[in-house]
C-alpha cells in the first residue's frame, strides 16, 4: 500500500510517490489487442451528477488521462446501460434505487467490467449507524495507536424522547448530531452541536446522537484510492471546554465539518496536534475497511483525541468523496485505473 503525507502541487505534479510496502504496478497503456497494433484506449464510463462532474473531472485529469491512453464516456441515464460502451471501467455515484438496480442487472450480465464501486456494498455507507459499527467491530490496536469510532446513539423520531434515550445510553454531552442518511446531498453534510440536555428536543430525527471528542480543532482526511492512501488536513469544530458548557444552552448548526476553504496545511498549529497519523496505522485501517466495506474509493473523516497521542476516532466515511481536493489526484486516479485493467490482463494471461 502507498501512504501520501503531505505534498505540495509541484510535488504531486512531478508524482513524487512514497512507497511503503507493497508496490504498485508501473502504470502503462493497456495491452494492445494484437501484435502490431495500436493500444486500445481504457473506457471507463462514468455516471456522476452534474456538481461530481464538475469537480472531479479536471482539465488536469483529463488531460493526463488521455495521453495514459484513458478515455472517460460519459453515460446516458435514459437509454439502456447494456446498449452503451463496450466499458473497462463504471465510475458513479447516484443514489437512486432505479440506477442501482439497472446497475446490479449490468454487473450480472457484464462481468468482464470493473464497476467502482458495487451497489450494494455503498449502501453500507448510507447510514451512519451501519458505517461507523464496521470501524466499532475492528478493535484495531497496534504499536502505533488505536482506532475507535465516538460512542453514538440513534433517534428514529420523537424528539422528546431524545433526553431520557442519552440518559439510558450513558452519553456524556456535548453530543454532536448528524442526519442518519448519508447520501452524498448537502443536508446530509449538516451538524448540529447541543451542550445541555434541555437542548436535545430542539434536534430533529431521524439522527445519529455522537460523543464529541476534543481533538485540538483538527481533522484528518484520509482519502483512500485502492491501495494508495493520502492524508489531508482539515479544520474541524474548536474544542469545547468548560465555561462553553456552563454558558451555551442552544444548538450550534453547522453547514459541515470541514471543507475545501477549510485547508489547515499551511496554517500555523501545535506540531503535536498537526502531526499527522501514523503510516503503519493508516495502512492497517484502510486495508481492514476496503476488505470489510468491499470498497476501493473512499474516504475517512478521523481525528486525534486532544491529549491522547494514540487514540484515534473515525466519524465519517464517504464513498466517492472529493478528490479533486486531493493534491495530485489525476496522477494517483489514472494510475488507479491502469493497474485495474494490467491486474485484470495478467489474470486472463495467468488463467485464473
Amino acid at each position: 500500500m502507498r501512504v501520501h503525507g503531505e505534498v505540495s502541487d509541484d510535488e504531486a505534479a512531478a508524482a513524487a510517490v512514497t512507497v511503503v510496502g507493497e508496490t504498485v504496478l508501473p502504470s502503462s497503456p493497456p495491452p494492445a489487442s494484437a501484435a502490431g497494433q495500436q493500444p486500445q484506449p481504457l473506457v471507463v464510463g462514468y455516471a456522476l451528477t452534474k456538481k461530481k462532474v464538475k469537480s472531479f473531472l479536471q482539465p488536469k485529469l483529463l488531460a493526463l488521462a488521455r495521453k495514459k491512453g484513458i478515455q472517460f464516456v460519459s453515460i446516458d441515464e435514459t437509454c439502456p446501460l447494456s446498449e452503451q460502451g463496450p466499458f473497462d471501467i463504471i465510475l458513479h455515484k447516484l443514489t437512486s434505487k432505479e440506477w442501482q438496480q439497472v446497475l446490479e442487472d449490468y454487473r450480472e450480465e457484464h462481468p468482464e467490467v470493473t464497476v467502482l464501486d458495487p451497489p450494494n456494498a455503498i449502501q453500507h455507507l448510507h447510514n451512519r449507524q451501519s458505517m461507523l459499527q464496521e470501524v466499532a467491530d475492528l478493535n484495531l490496536s497496534n504499536g502505533y495507536g488505536e482506532v475507535c469510532a465516538p460512542r453514538q446513539l440513534v433517534i428514529m423520531k420523537d424528539p422528546s424522547s431524545i433526553p431520557n434515550a442519552v440518559a439510558k445510553a450513558g452519553l456524556t454531552l456535548p453530543l454532536v448530531a448528524k442526519p442518519l442518511v448519508a447520501d452524498g446531498t448537502s443536508k446530509s453534510h449538516e451538524l448540529s452541536l447541543a451542550y445541555v440536555e434541555a437542548s436535545l428536543p430542539l434536534l430533529d430525527p431521524p439522527l445519529v446522537l455522537q460523543e464529541f471528542v476534543n481533538h485540538g480543532g483538527i481533522l484528518f482526511k484520509v482519502y483512500i484510492v485502492g491501495e494508495t492512501i493520502q492524508v489531508v488536513r482539515r479544520f474541524s469544530l474548536p474544542d469545547v471546554n468548560t465555561y462553553d458548557l456552563g454558558n451555551n444552552d442552544g444548538i450550534f448548526r453547522f453547514p459541515r465539518v470541514s471543507c475545501a476553504t477549510n485547508n489547515a496545511e499551511d496554517a500555523d498549529v501545535d506540531p503535536c496536534i498537526a502531526e499527522l497519523p501514523p503510516k503503519p496505522l493508516l495502512e492497517k485501517l484502510g486495508r481492514e475497511l476496503r476488505r470489510r466495506l468491499g470498497l476501493r474509493l473512499f474516504n475517512i473523516d478521523m481525528i486525534r483525541e486532544h491529549g491522547r497521542k494514540d487514540r484515534y476516532y473515525v466519524i465519517d466515511i464517504n464513498y466517492f468523496p472529493g478528490y479533486g481536493k486531493m493534491p495530485g489526484y489525476e496522477h494517483i486516479f489514472t494510475d488507479f485505473l491502469l493497474s485495474l485493467v494490467q491486474s485484470k490482463y495478467k489474470s486472463h494471461l495467468s488463467g485464473s
